[in-house]
């Protein structure tokens, strides 16, 4: 049994919601806000932080559900405080919010172990990897033409090689918005899409036929992540140049099994805000690994610099533009981009971030 001095000693969690500066749009979702939510363990004399990005109300199900679990546990025993968390979630489902509570206390877990041991996330894993490539993830299709031109070709001025933007409301529209969004970036940067499920598998099939056109080499989400059966027939046939990715909505490990046993993407990504934390989005990594195929993170970017650079088959992880606004807000320690890749601070411990009560309290949700 660990003793009263090397166990966790408390857990805390705080909804901070941050207006975005312009309404956002996708294929299939409108939204004016983004809302964090916060875990915070100590042990040791010690505090690891950790967040998703979910409703407010996860903090009460953490608190209610969770904490039970963790507090008073060893810090480092952190397989097994994963498991507690997945079995005292049982009814709810290791899925949906219930699986981003786990993720945040998880992620909180990683980052108390690495700070104990005074050691960089990276280090403590294993790092394969020294830094991450990036692209910029924005082109919301609430932008005008204009605003989507100025942000990817702005990615692309200060050296990003690939930029994502977002279709889906319009077909026909989408096209066009292609062909101004490779106008921006010139002919040398990849150019990325992503539908967030809003075709169906014979639209989006015509349309990659289309943004083949443009040089589009990465097809995200062109039908629900959920139709496995219509992803595998997109990848089929689409242009053999063009890369259909997805798994951000994957919450557990038997999803992605899913996934890619029906060879449903040429590119997996995971979101450890989402899957189970580092401890899930690792576990996916391995699996995508042995499927010979590349991996991908899905947004949170300061929190996946390190966990990515564990992985041999990690490729590209996604700058998104919401979420890399609230973190450099809230946290001291986020990298910034060099040339469209993101290297980690190895003198700090942990994820190597620290977050700014202080400026982050007018956000507070109560």
């Amino acid at each position: 049994m660990p003793s009263a001095t090397d166990v966790i000693t408390d857990l805390k969690t705080a909804a901070y919601t941050v207006p975005t500066d312009s309404l956002e749009s996708d294929g299939t979702l409108q939204w004016s806000s983004t809302t964090m939510v916060l875990v915070e363990v100590e042990a040791m004399g010690t505090k690891g932080i950790g967040y998703t990005y979910a409703d407010a109300s996860l903090t009460y199900f953490i608190q209610k559900t969770l904490k039970q679990h963790v507090v008073g546990q060893n810090p480092l025993d952190i397989p097994g405080l994963w498991e507690a968390m997945l079995v005292a979630i049982r009814n709810e489902g290791s899925c949906g919010m219930a699986m981003m509570a786990a993720s945040a206390v998880d992620n909180a877990l990683w980052d108390l172990k690495a700070k104990i041991l005074d050691l960089p996330l990276a280090k403590l894993l294993g790092a394969a990897k020294s830094e991450a490539l990036l692209y910029g993830s924005g082109g919301f299709t609430s932008y005008t033409i204009e605003k989507l031109q100025q942000q990817l070709g702005g990615w692309a001025d200060k050296g990003f090689q690939h930029v994502k933007m977002k279709i889906g409301r319009d077909a026909q529209a989408d096209v066009e918005r292609v062909k101004a969004a490779r106008e921006s970036i010139g002919d040398d940067v990849q150019l990325f899409v992503d539908a967030n499920g809003a075709y169906d598998a014979k639209t989006a099939i015509k349309q990659a036929h289309s943004f083949a056109e443009e040089g589009v080499t990465w097809f995200e989400e062109p039908v629900t992540s959920d139709d496995l059966i219509g992803l595998y027939f997109i990848r089929e046939h689409v242009p053999p140049a063009i890369q259909v990715a997805a798994g951000e909505y994957g919450y557990n490990i038997s999803y992605f099994n899913q996934m890619l046993q029906q060879q449903a993407v040429d590119v997996l990504q995971a979101d450890a805000t989402r899957c189970g934390g580092i401890t899930g989005f690792l576990k996916a990594g391995y699996l995508c690994e042995a499927h010979h195929l590349p991996f991908s993170f899905h947004c949170a970017p300061a929190l996946h610099l390190h966990p990515c650079l564990a992985l041999q088959n990690f490729y590209i992880g996604e700058y998104f533009y919401d979420h890399a606004r609230i973190e450099n807000m809230f946290f001291d320690g986020v990298q910034q981009p060099q040339n469209g890749r993101f290297t980690p601070d190895l003198s700090r411990p942990g994820l190597g971030l620290e977050f700014k009560h202080q400026d982050a309290a007018k956000y507070k949700v109560n």
